[in-house]
């Protein structure tokens, strides 16, 4: 596939090349060889918009990877960190307390509820993931139980880029590359709602994937197993996927008469972006045993992610062995200061009440694009947590062939259009391919108008070129 060379910019090395002589960005690092995607250089970004260094404006429609929860170039935030670093910049936490800490602490139980009293804050959603596992470990080995070892996880999923939270990510082209590295962890069908077997409805699918979680355990023996991990709405590796509910509920059931915990990651759909600080207060009465945030939480500005615990578990084992795997940058004075603005801003606005009303606004209008856009095939998600699944065909829901790259395209098609897409094709494909709709929550409905015009536009001119290739 092409790059389109409109959106390069001159820092990005010799014409023809992605390669600069030398030094250059990240971008160096993660290209990929005939289907390197430009990027543009961007220069400015306030609201829901970004320009680069040519002075073409975007719509972030994806907030980045789901970052950008209350928009680009808040002076609320920007004014805390500089206040924050003005003051006190370092606290290590081994040895010393801070105010920003105390009161970020406060104000994410508050906003979490009950089952959440306790926060442990580091640098972002894989350090998150990797500590809460830690924390349950230490507290199972508290409590006598050192053989629970295993973290069952869902096939797709994604739970970070270090080498244990790859591993816990359900991904099987990732086999060669983890392979003699980590100990894959066992792996039960994520409970899709789109993509079921024919011989399934959607409730009898998540019944399926609900008895392959009791048989996996039956199978590593209930005493050897440590956590069940699960997204509750699914994030780039399932399209935003939401469970049934009958799944949850049975999986709290299934975790509880075995003793497992329960950990919900909820890195992209925590911190407001469904509608509600955490996506499992749409289940009250299924709540998990640990919630971990990122992302959001600090919105972008700085990395920041979290490991909600109950008071329960962690003042028990602050007394008997404690837990001490903290890094340098856990409680980060800044990045706690960062997060207080930006859950402070969240509130002031009501952005959680608006992820609802314009999710459900641009959820109306797509559905309504869908007869005239063959390209759509489901709109799926919470609040501001939503993708849209690209296919060949609507009624069969045939997967557009692999050499499509759909997932690279429509990006690429975005770009000239206007739009920052964060998509991916998880799996090689094998569940299709989808691209995220979750742009700030701030977005006005003018501002869903124009993202929708764009986004028309962005899928019609991928259709065009699909089918003049005979792709489609």
């Amino acid at each position: 596939m092409p790059a389109n060379d409109a959106h390069r910019s001159d820092l990005s090395g010799p014409a023809g090349s992605y390669l600069p002589a030398s030094g250059g960005g990240s971008d160096v690092f993660f290209g990929r060889k005939g289907t390197a995607i430009p990027l543009p250089l961007i220069e400015r970004a306030e609201g829901i918009r970004m320009w680069d260094d040519g002075g073409t404006e975007y719509i972030d429609m994806s907030s980045g990877p789901i970052v950008s929860n209350i928009g680009h170039g808040v002076r609320e935030v920007g004014e805390a960190i500089a206040n924050q670093i003005n003051t006190v910049d370092f606290a290590c936490s081994r040895i010393a307390r801070h105010r920003a800490n105390i009161q970020l602490s406060d104000q994410v139980a508050r906003l979490a509820g009950p089952g959440f009293e306790r926060a442990c804050f580091v640098s972002g959603g894989s350090e998150a993931n990797e500590i809460a596992i830690k924390f349950l470990r230490q507290h199972a080995i508290s409590n006598g139980q050192t053989n629970r070892r295993h973290v069952i996880t869902c096939m797709p999923s994604y739970h970070g880029g270090t080498f244990s939270a790859l591993a816990w990510s359900g991904d099987n082209t990732l086999g060669n590359f983890l392979d003699g590295m980590v100990v894959d962890s066992p792996k039960v069908p994520a409970p899709f709602t789109y993509r079921v077997p024919e011989n399934h409805t959607v409730e009898s699918y998540a019944q399926h994937c609900a008895d392959a979680l009791r048989s996996k355990i039956n199978e590593l023996g209930a005493e050897n197993v440590l956590a069940f991990m699960i997204e509750p709405v699914g994030g780039v590796a399932t399209g935003a996927n939401v469970p049934h509910e009958l799944f949850l509920r049975e999986v709290r059931k299934i975790c509880d008469e075995n003793g497992v915990y329960l950990v919900f990651d909820e890195v992209m759909s925590g911190s407001g972006r469904t509608g509600k600080f955490l996506s499992a207060h749409y289940w009250p009465d299924i709540r998990p045993d640990v919630a971990v945030l990122a992302k959001g939480l600090a919105a972008g500005y700085v990395p920041l992610g979290a490991v909600l615990v109950p008071a329960s578990m962690a003042d028990p084992l602050a007394e008997d062995i404690g837990f001490d795997f903290s890094h340098t940058y856990t409680a980060n004075p800044v990045a706690s200061a960062a997060g207080c603005a930006v859950l402070d801003y969240t509130e002031k606005h009501g952005l959680m009440d608006n992820a609802t009303t314009m999710g459900t606004y641009l959820r109306d209008q797509l559905e309504g694009l869908k007869a005239s856009c063959p390209l759509i095939g489901d709109i799926r998600g919470l609040g501001l947590l939503m993708s849209l699944e690209m296919v060949a065909d609507q009624a069969t829901k045939k997967m557009l062939p692999l050499e499509a790259v759909a997932a690279d395209r429509i990006r690429m098609h975005g770009l000239d259009n206007g739009l920052m897409i964060y998509s991916r094709r998880t799996c090689n494909g094998e569940n299709g391919e989808w691209f995220m709709l979750a742009p700030p929550l701030t977005i006005t409905r003018p501002e869903c108008d124009e993202l929708i015009k764009r986004l028309v536009a962005t899928l019609n001119s991928l259709a065009d070129e699909l089918t003049r290739e005979g792709l489609l």
